[in-house]
């Protein structure tokens, strides 16, 4: 516990034994409870009303339009243990169609409404569900493929078959399913499938239920707070952090569609949105405005807000007390995240010095890690007591971390005197496996019962995680040091002429044994524009490869000299992301021919 406060699931000892009797209640428990307790707040919020206008919708009519749902499902047959494709953008449709389908005691399998059709079908035939519900544009490719599937939209557009307007005269009890238990699946979230064997990650109710309750240990949560859900949710990151722990404690949540900038600062302002979660890239670009906005006004403002800014962050790590928010008032104003209390940040280690500036203007901005197999948080930095250089803190007693380091632990490189080795977690929010894959679940524990994450990293004294990157990404130099490519691209995210950077290994011309750190680079529109210089697909201008050049040679002081960059590739075209905004290491890039 980082404060003196009552656990964040004590309340529900009050209902413990007559609304559920598990461990943790089920996902129909828990809405059943939250419509007693704050039937007429609101829950469900987007701006998809006439001309952009707000929609809200209270827990109590949420409740109502969740059970009509689900004893819809129910008619049209589905048993306890059925699958159900859910398919779409964010919106209340989405979020009251996942848990109707739950209260049915049906299986979700959430598909990235971005994902291609064939992918989306990759994933459709792995999990083979009864019920798919999606937006429109997918319909038609649905239909053709699996016609034995049957299909619901999610957008009024098609009112005949859209989600809200389903109903069935109420199913009789005796034919209706048992309800779920805490050890019943909830979900199966499926990679995207490209290669034609999709993973999908088993996640009982009492995974995801538990690790939202749990996450609040190292974080304070409001029934008056307001989420704003703007990245993906059928990701796991987006649907515990911004659809599930809200609904734990009873807050509001707003429903985001789009990253364009006008529809997003449109939603923050009229949303009075309090916690917002993202990835880096998306505070690294809100941030770059709020920096850009100063530097307008001239060398003395910029100098003088340098100095408020110092000023307020030693405050706050020796005090506590937050004098960034009054200090940065109309800064904060401007940028339309005045009421922001709290941004989570996850998806991958955002750079220090983000990280310093949002808490020097008064925003509580705390890092998360965890993954999908973990449902998906396992540490989270607490407020009171956050370390800048740490993705989280872990949540023992109520899970256990551990360290695995390799057999050849001579050649680990250490961090705070800490060897680095793979992190490995125990609790009650690790997946139950991957569906119809039993051999590679087995792959994925140590003998003693811990889940093998794939991320290197290294564990303070105080339980403080700090990542070094992915396993399978590791760099192992000609001298046997070793090089975490995430650590490298971690140091260009305040450098706003570069869009996109990935780091890898080469080869140096004759000698295939020694690898040597190459950066793939995607330039910015703004840096063509500064340079009066236009995109080119057979070529890259000279002025351009000069400034990056001058970029990676600042990044390149700051590393160990075998981490240095010793070759740089411009990309023609950016390269593909997933729906969390990490680049896909395995695409092949379009290069300019050119190398530097």
């Amino acid at each position: 516990m980082t404060q003196n406060r009552p656990l964040p699931w004590a309340y529900l000892d009050e209902y413990r034994g007559k609304d559920f009797k598990g461990e943790w209640p089920t996902f129909p428990e828990l809405l059943a409870i939250q419509n007693k307790r704050f039937g007429e707040r609101p829950c469900f919020t987007d701006f998809d009303g006439p001309d952009g206008s707000k929609r809200t919708l209270n827990y109590s009519q949420v409740y109502e339009k969740v059970q009509i749902l689900a004893n819809f499902l129910l008619a049209k047959g589905l048993k306890k243990g059925d699958r159900v494709a859910l398919a779409g953008k964010n919106s209340p449709e989405w979020a009251i169609t996942y848990l109707a389908i739950l209260c049915a005691s049906g299986i979700v399998i959430p598909i990235a409404d971005s994902l291609h059709d064939p992918e989306t079908g990759n994933i459709i035939k792995a999990s083979t569900p009864k019920f798919a519900f999606v937006d429109d544009g997918k319909i038609p490719y649905l239909k053709e493929n699996f016609p034995q599937m049957i299909i619901y939209s999610l957008n009024p557009t098609d009112p005949e078959n859209f989600v809200l307007n389903l109903s069935a005269p109420e199913v009789a009890a005796e034919n209706k399913n048992e309800p779920a238990t805490e050890e019943d699946l909830a979900l199966i979230l499926f990679t995207s499938g490209t290669t034609g064997n999709p993973k999908g990650v088993m996640l009982t109710h009492k995974n995801i239920i538990s690790d939202g309750y749990i996450a609040q240990t190292n974080l304070l949560i409001l029934h008056t707070d307001v989420f704003y859900a703007l990245l993906p949710i059928h990701h796991a990151y987006t649907m515990q952090a911004a659809f599930i722990c809200p609904l734990q404690v009873g807050a509001e949540i707003v429903f985001g569609k789009s990253l364009a900038v006008t529809r997003l600062m449109k939603e923050l302002r009229e949303g009075k949105i309090s916690i917002m979660l993202g990835v880096p890239l998306l505070y690294n670009k809100l941030l770059s405005g709020i920096n850009k906005g100063i530097a307008a006004k001239g060398a003395i403002v910029s100098g003088a807000v340098s100095i408020l800014r110092g000023i307020s962050f030693l405050v706050k790590k020796l005090t506590g007390k937050n004098i960034g928010r009054k200090l940065f008032s109309k800064v904060l104003e401007q940028a339309n995240i005045s009421t922001l209390r709290v941004a989570i940040c996850g998806g991958g280690p955002l750079a220090k010095s983000v990280f310093r500036q949002y808490q020097e203007m008064g925003i509580d901005f705390i890092q998360g890690y965890g993954l999908t197999e973990t449902s998906p948080i396992i540490a989270l930095n607490p407020l009171e007591k956050f370390k800048i250089q740490s993705v989280g803190r872990d949540f023992s007693p109520y899970e256990e971390i551990k360290i695995l380091e390799s057999e050849d632990a001579e050649n680990l490189n250490t961090r705070g005197g800490k060897k680095i080795g793979e992190i490995c977690v125990k609790g009650p929010m690790v997946m139950k496996g991957y569906y119809n894959m039993p051999e590679e679940t087995a792959k994925m524990f140590t003998e003693d019962g811990f889940l093998k994450t794939g991320d290197l990293g290294w564990m303070d004294k105080d339980h403080y995680i700090m990542l070094c990157g992915r396993a399978k990404n590791l760099i192992v130099t000609s001298g046997g040091k070793n090089v975490y490519p995430e650590e490298i691209e971690d140091s260009f995210q305040l450098f706003y002429d570069i869009q996109q950077v990935t780091v890898r290994a080469y080869h140096p011309e004759n000698d295939a044994t020694a690898e040597e750190i190459e950066a793939l680079i995607y330039v910015s529109d703004d840096l063509y524009k500064r340079m009066a210089c236009k995109r080119n697909s057979d070529f890259v201008q000279q002025e351009i490869v000069n400034e990056v050049q001058m970029i990676v040679s600042r990044v390149n002081k700051k590393l160990q000299p075998y981490e240095h960059i010793t070759r740089i590739s411009i990309l023609k075209e950016p390269l593909e992301m997933t729906p969390s905004q990490k680049v896909k290491r395995n695409y092949t890039p379009n290069i300019y021919p050119k190398t530097v």
